[in-house]
């Protein structure tokens, strides 16, 4: 009797990707969820407990162990490990792509061009986003992975849109860029190295569940879809399997994606550390264990990827139990700022530590959400800012950094192509220490602009990207509301970080009592005026409004009388709730597919009910434990 359940419709739908080995290999698996269980409610205990006691975050004690792997934090730190050599196509990653590999609501032709972009696009590799950038409505999880699929075994399908994609794509950079950028399809459909991102262990897959009735997890759910459908054709033609492995808090946790990895390539009869794994520094507790996080990866671990605002979201979370704590407008939070610098320093030291052996990790740089798309002005300035980000980055030490469009592929790979240099493996930054400075250094505060305007901002892009996500844009191109008419200001791909960090940086100002660094005549407050309640309402009221008003180009009109007024309602909640929720993502989850603002309360109510009587997050489908 199989211990899993998959929803009939999905199954005989999704037969090609729900193959007989992606089945028995679920099943193979399927023990592990009750550890990951165990696992998220430790998360969830120890957040519980520093927020109640107003505790920080400490270096884990050199004499510990990590997890069961029988490795001591002092060997971790030390490189007493055997870590994983660079395979050929992961040696130079100048660019790296981002984006999911379907889009909502749409056919499958139109569906696979996502991919045909990403892989035309000139990219030395693509992360396929099936968390953060993947919308989840109806059944979009298995497109992502259908699409791959197809792409991966160049099924005619995909060919199709790759030609008509390479056309368009050669018309817009021989107007823009003087050139075209597809000149060879097949040579360039094999450049780029595919690269998957499977969900959180937070996350439930909203398809699976136990045959108990329990949620199943989404990170082996998706590990095993994309690894068990792609592994021999991508080893036929001489690909690495690379997966990215997001919202890792702990060495403990980074242990037990190496035992689902592990397992996964032991039933499937591949040499353990065929799969190998980046892993997004996106949590404060990591940067407190990265030598330990990449130890515990080995064999498996190629290297780190520094990221923005899963970054700052962490570290609002982390310190929500500390008044004192106040982020600025989150404008002024860039890679040079205070805590931000520390953390990509010591991020840079840790890949730059030695194994036992000699070997050394990958540091991927961070994401630049500009387009190339608005005004000649607009373009100019957001380029400019996009190259210097660059250039920084590469002048750090990074091996390379993320684009969010493929039409940024070639504006910024140049930065790296000039210096020439394939990566930064071996480069000396200095030895990792771990005092109570470098503790200090992780959550330190520095003056900067904490205004209205920044509180306008936060909120418009809170409300929009949480109606985007209900739609099944889980990836948006987004700009507060005021700016919609200027096309001097770009749209910003966002993902949902930009979510989860808003809502926290406002949840921060109203609950911490934050105070304004600038008057503001529109609300006759002076600065050192606390931003209250009553601000946060009226701010609210305001932003909704000039959204329902937005051009359909701005805010789908279908979207205001259905999705938006709910995501208002989540983010009303979410920042007023004097119990911080843990994650933005929770509350737009158990409201996908459901456009009843009434249902929607209920859902909402039902979670901080759950949650601050059990400290148990409600992460299961909802439509889906209606069906069952």
């Amino acid at each position: 009797m199989s211990s899993t359940h998959i929803a009939p419709d999905y199954l005989a739908e999704y037969r090609d990707v729900y193959t007989d080995q992606v089945l028995s290999t679920l099943e193979a698996l399927s023990h592990l969820n009750a550890e990951q269980k165990e696992l998220m409610s430790e998360r969830n205990e120890r957040r519980k407990k520093r927020i109640e006691n107003g505790t920080l975050i400490q270096f884990l004690d050199e004499k510990s162990e990590i997890g069961n792997i029988g490795l001591s934090v002092a060997d971790a730190r030390a490189g007493r490990f055997n870590g994983s050599e660079i395979p050929h196509d992961l040696q130079r990653q100048w660019i790296q792509g981002t984006g999911p590999a379907a889009k909502p609501n749409a056919t499958l032709e139109s569906s696979i061009r996502n991919v045909a972009y990403a892989l035309l696009s000139g990219a030395d590799g693509w992360m396929f986003d099936g968390e953060d950038a993947l919308g989840q409505i109806k059944s979009m999880s298995l497109d992502n992975q259908r699409n791959l699929k197809l792409a991966i075994h160049q099924d005619p399908v995909f060919l199709k849109a790759a030609e008509q994609v390479a056309q368009e794509m050669n018309n817009w950079s021989k107007d823009f860029l003087g050139k075209t950028i597809v000149d060879d399809l097949q040579k360039q459909l094999t450049h780029t190295t595919i690269i998957f991102r499977a969900r959180g262990l937070h996350l439930d897959d909203r398809h699976i569940t136990m045959e108990n009735g329990d949620s199943f997890s989404a990170s082996i759910t998706d590990l095993t879809l994309y690894v068990a459908n792609n592994y021999e054709e991508l080893q036929r033609q001489g690909r690495s399997i690379v997966v990215y492995l997001p919202k890792i808090q702990t060495a403990k946790e980074a242990a037990f994606w190496n035992k689902i990895i592990t397992e996964l390539e032991n039933h499937l009869g591949l040499e353990v550390g065929s799969i190998k794994a980046y892993v997004l520094v996106e949590q404060l507790e990591a940067t407190f264990q990265l030598m330990e996080i990449r130890a515990a990866l080995s064999p498996h671990f190629v290297g780190f990827n520094t990221g923005r605002w899963d970054y700052i979201n962490s570290v609002a979370d982390a310190m929500a139990g500390i008044p004192g704590f106040i982020n600025p407008n989150i404008e002024a939070i860039s890679m040079t700022y205070s805590y931000m610098a520390a953390y990509e320093d010591r991020v840079r030291k840790a890949v730059n530590t030695p194994d036992q052996n000699g070997n050394f990790a990958l540091w991927q740089g961070g994401m630049e959400p500009n387009i190339p798309v608005g005004s000649e002005k607009g373009i100019e300035s957001g380029m400019e800012k996009a190259l210097a980000g660059a250039k920084r980055e590469q002048s750090a030490g990074a091996s390379g950094k993320w684009v969010a469009h493929w039409k940024m592929v070639h504006l910024i790979r140049p930065v790296w192509e000039k210096v020439g240099e394939d990566n930064q493996l071996g480069k000396s930054f200095g030895e990792l220490t771990y005092t109570e400075e470098d503790q200090k250094k992780l959550i330190q505060l520095a003056d900067a602009p904490r205004t209205i305007r920044g509180a306008r901002n936060l909120l418009s892009v809170a409300l929009q990207y949480g109606n985007a996500f209900l739609q099944g844009f889980q990836a948006a191109a987004l700009k507060p509301a005021d700016f919609f008419k200027d096309d001097d200001i770009l749209y910003l791909m966002e993902d949902m970080a930009t979510g989860e960090i808003r809502v926290s940086v406002l949840w921060e100002w109203l609950h911490k009592k934050a105070k304004l660094t600038e008057s503001d005549q529109s609300l006759w407050l002076a600065a050192g005026d606390s931003f209250t309640k009553k601000i946060f309402n009226q701010l609210l009221e305001e932003e909704f409004e000039k959204l329902l008003h937005a051009n359909p180009k701005d805010v789908h009109e279908e979207s205001k009388t259905t999705t938006l007024p709910i995501s208002k309602l989540i983010v009303e909640r979410f920042v007023t709730d004097p119990v911080k929720a843990p994650w933005f993502i929770d509350l737009l989850n158990l409201n996908l597919n459901n456009e009843n603002l009434s249902v929607a309360h209920e859902r909402v109510d039902a979670y901080y009910n759950e949650f601050k009587v059990s400290g148990q997050r409600i992460t299961a489908n909802q439509d889906t434990l209606v069906t069952i």
